[in-house]
């Protein structure tokens, strides 16, 4: 592999890629240490030098922005391979890019396995059934088409009366997946069961050890007949036996403990944030942490300062740029990237493809509600107003990601607030997971012991949901799966405009 070490190189390996890249076309991408793969087509991808860098963009299936610092790269003849960082070095990974005419001998493999998987666990289910008849196994969709989906599908009958669907994952999945599986497998339930006369009335749900607990508690949110139809089974490593779990009440999910509570932390504006924030205060904000604060442009993160041994320390860069320790002799750099980032990260911008406008949209769409939340509501307090709430020490794999937006209404409701821009299957479950754990602590008196809203009194009622995105951007099953979440979360659909970087505007609001 050749390693990249001066600006000649950089220039050599730029144009080398560039024209390797365009002159096949279409690629298959795989992040080798991350599991991420995706297909980029021609113009979906761009090789550019930057900030003194040399930077790999792309975006993922699921819009995902993602901009990778190469360091190395190398040409086989057959595939590409690019030694990858981005996150200041975090996230490190070797991409490599297959033209697509050679993707589909992987393809078929994959597919191969896959189905593999599924005739095993149909096998496992038809004897944990007594022996019941197999009518269909099969895999789900899959992200593109032709491609294998990742959830086994498998139609059973019993006594030549009863029907039972059952799914499962043929691929590894975190607790952080517990939404997208769940839902996934209630709209093929309610489809199958509106396709055939004689519909499948039982749902089995078949699950590893690590998604057992965060799916058993997504399942305590859904309305009680629908609960009543479901059982939830636990497989083991191997595949050679069900467990039966029994699942919670909704009343026992939020009478859990709350022993985990960890109060937001609130620290003072640093002088060094100050200075930075007063360079473009219509557009910068801060996010606070327990050592020091996050600097953001239109929700882009591009500084961080820290306190270290009582000394203010802060390091620059947006997206997969090196971060720079800022000084005096590097504080003309940080006023030149905050010009780049007003001339690409702005409404108007000429390049909607820059990385600087395409990367993270859902923050974009946060600053500016942070900024005036009663755009939304004009019920709702403007402050204090949290992001990216998180309640618990819980890692991001356990299944615990934080809220959007915390906020309290005039009448002392709470207000879980949930951020999409793109379409997401999942996001009636998201929502309805947040009001849990939110309604744990409520119960439990944390928030108002840690007086998070002053003075204000919080209402004894349950917290309301608002689940927000463009007029244009809500799944198109959003209504069927928001219909199987329990009438006692009291949800509400805002749809906004789909310029909403212009200035977010209520289209249309209402109950679910």
């Amino acid at each position: 592999m050749k390693v990249i070490t001066n600006p000649d190189e950089r220039e050599e390996a730029r144009g080398r890629i560039a024209a390797i890249l365009d002159a096949r076309g279409e690629w298959f991408c795989a992040e080798t240490r991350e599991g991420v793969q995706v297909s980029l087509g021609r113009g979906e991808w761009e090789i550019a030098q930057a900030h003194d860098a040399l930077l790999f963009s792309y975006r993922t299936e699921r819009g995902v922005s993602r901009v990778w610092r190469v360091a190395g790269w190398e040409w086989t003849g057959e595939r590409l391979r690019l030694n990858a960082s981005r996150r200041m070095g975090a996230v490190r990974a070797l991409l490599e890019l297959v033209p697509r005419a050679s993707v589909a001998e992987g393809v078929a493999q994959l597919s191969a396995a896959r189905r593999a998987a599924c005739e095993k666990l149909a096998a496992l289910v038809s004897a944990a059934a007594g022996n019941a008849k197999i009518e269909r196994a099969g895999l789900s969709a899959g992200v593109r088409r032709a491609e294998p989906g990742r959830y086994a599908r498998v139609l059973l009958s019993r006594g030549g009366r009863e029907r039972i669907a059952a799914t499962g994952a043929v691929v590894a999945l975190g607790a952080h997946e517990a939404d997208a599986f769940l839902a996934s497998a209630l709209l093929w339930w309610m489809r199958s069961a509106e396709k055939s006369v004689r519909g499948a009335r039982k749902l089995w749900l078949l699950v590893a050890p690590e998604m057992r607990d965060a799916t058993a508690e997504r399942l305590a949110l859904l309305r009680a007949e629908m609960r009543r139809e479901i059982e939830l089974y636990e497989t083991d490593e191997g595949w050679q036996k069900l467990s039966p779990v029994a699942l919670p009440e909704l009343e026992q999910t939020l009478a859990a403990a709350a022993t985990r509570y960890r109060r937001p932390p609130r620290v003072e504006l640093t002088e060094t944030a100050a200075r930075i924030l007063a360079l473009a205060p219509e557009a910068i904000d801060v996010v606070r942490a327990r050592h020091g604060e996050t600097l953001r442009f239109h929700g882009l993160a591009f500084a961080r300062v820290r306190s270290l041994m009582r000394r203010e320390r802060v390091w620059f860069g947006a997206g997969n740029a090196p971060r720079v320790l800022l000084d005096a002799s590097t504080w003309p750099q940080l006023a030149k990237l905050i010009d780049e980032l007003r001339a690409h990260r702005r409404a108007d911008s000429a390049d909607h493809r820059h990385a600087l406008y395409a990367s993270a949209p859902e923050a974009w769409l946060e600053s500016l509600l942070r900024r005036d939340i009663t755009r939304l509501d004009p019920g709702l307090r403007l402050a204090p107003l949290y992001a990216q709430f998180r309640t618990a020490a819980i890692p991001h794999n356990a299944g615990a990601r934080p809220v959007d937006l915390l906020a309290l209404r005039r009448d002392g409701r709470l207000v879980v607030i949930e951020l999409k821009v793109s379409e997401d299957l999942a996001l009636p479950l998201q929502g309805a997971d947040y009001w849990r754990r939110i309604s744990t602590y409520q119960r439990a008196g944390h928030i108002q012991r840690a007086r998070l809203f002053g003075d204000a009194e919080i209402s004894a009622d349950a917290p309301l949901v608002y689940l927000v995105a463009p007029l244009l951007r809500f799944h198109r099953s959003f209504s069927a799966l928001a219909g199987c979440i329990t009438p006692e979360i009291e949800m509400y659909r805002f749809d906004i405009n789909e310029n909403w970087r212009a200035g977010v505007r209520v289209m249309r609001r209402g109950v679910i």
